[in-house]
């Protein structure tokens, strides 16, 4: 039987408001690609072609909408709503329809990896254990599931965010599990958070004998859920993945490193840096535009400075002297009052955060 594939694609986005308050945070660009493309494309070069993707009722119409019918990867996608936030193995009890008795990858749709995740599919069907997870060593432990194991990649034990580590090995968000964790689902109950967790799921495989195995991460790993880990991954995806490629109009503009620029694009009169990447249908006029810097479609940076920052589809910069290491969302306009009065103005939703 073929194996399956299912993105967790749910949540509120907490951490990343307020960009997250209008839309999914797994459609938030890393090198103006959306981070759940990223996911979708590393499951379809691992040979899987059927896959689920899990969708809340608040942000799973824009999902959706992005997305669409998966044909553009030459695959099959349906789409699951998990009606409350109740876990990741709620998740999977919500997706057994789709999921029937099928071994299956589960992909947290806010992840990224600098690697493909074929050969740990490879090594799942060559050794055919219950469960293999990916782990990767962190700093601060506490703060994910944490695994146990042996020096041969057997796990042992698993907790979540505990207060004394057992390692420093924490739980990656991409797993490959047979059917029987079905059955080890049906046993556990929600934790103290009232969530039905995987790291009880996958304990209970192991008290019920069953064989787990690891595989520790040595390529980089993030967790793309706040401001600084979104422009920690932009940064090593243009390092890594961007490639030249010029498609707009440059006009007496200077040009060094890679520089992607998209269709119907215009760079006048302007410097860019790369690695950067410029979408599709912008005006980059008077500019510098820095290295480590994504700019979307639709937008308008005019007589400024930018240097490693995401700036999001339609949005507007006008006579700003020096913006770096910096969030932008959709549709925003940050431009210099050129009356003599010195004051900022500002328009600002909740949860963000100004630095000036």
């Amino acid at each position: 039987m073929n194996m399956k594939a299912i993105i967790l694609s749910g949540g509120k986005g907490t951490r990343l408001r307020p960009l997250t308050y209008s839309g999914a945070k797994q459609l938030v660009p890393v090198a103006n690609k959306p981070i759940l493309f990223y996911c979708i494309d590393n499951i379809v070069h691992a040979g899987i072609r059927d896959v689920g993707i899990i969708i809340s009722p608040e942000t799973g119409r824009e999902i959706q909408t992005a997305v669409g019918d998966g044909s553009r990867w030459g695959i099959t996608i349906h789409y699951i709503v998990q009606d409350v936030p109740g876990g990741l193995a709620h998740a999977i009890k919500t997706a057994r329809p789709f999921l029937g008795d099928s071994s299956f990858v589960m992909y947290l749709g806010d992840n990224l990896i600098g690697t493909g995740i074929d050969r740990f599919v490879q090594e799942f069907n060559d050794t055919s254990p219950e469960a293999l997870i990916l782990l990767k060593e962190v700093e601060n432990p506490k703060q994910f599931g944490v695994a146990e194991v042996t020096p041969e990649g057997k796990v042992i034990r698993l907790v979540e965010k505990p207060e004394v580590p057992p390692s420093n090995l924490a739980l990656v968000g991409i797993y490959l599990f047979s059917p029987k964790i079905h059955e080890a689902i049906g046993k556990i109950s929600p934790s103290l958070r009232g969530e039905l967790e995987i790291t009880d799921a996958i304990q209970e495989l192991i008290t019920m004998g069953c064989s787990v195995k690891s595989f520790i991460l040595e390529m980089w790993w993030l967790d793309t859920g706040k401001k600084d880990d979104m422009l920690t991954a932009n940064v090593i995806v243009l390092d890594e993945w961007l490639r030249e490629s010029i498609e707009g109009d440059v006009d007496n503009s200077s040009i060094l490193g890679r520089v992607s620029i998209g269709k119907g694009s215009l760079v006048r009169e302007s410097k860019i840096r790369g690695p950067v990447v410029i979408g599709e249908n912008a005006l980059i006029e008077n500019a510098f535009i820095g290295p480590y810097t994504s700019i979307g479609n639709n937008t308008k940076v005019v007589k400024s400075s930018v240097e490693h920052s995401v700036i999001m589809d339609g949005s507007e910069l006008r006579d700003i002297e020096r913006l770096e290491e910096s969030l932008i969302g959709r549709g925003v306009r940050i431009f210099r009052n050129n009356k003599t009065h010195k004051a900022l103005r500002v328009m600002i939703g909740d949860d963000s955060v100004v630095e000036v």
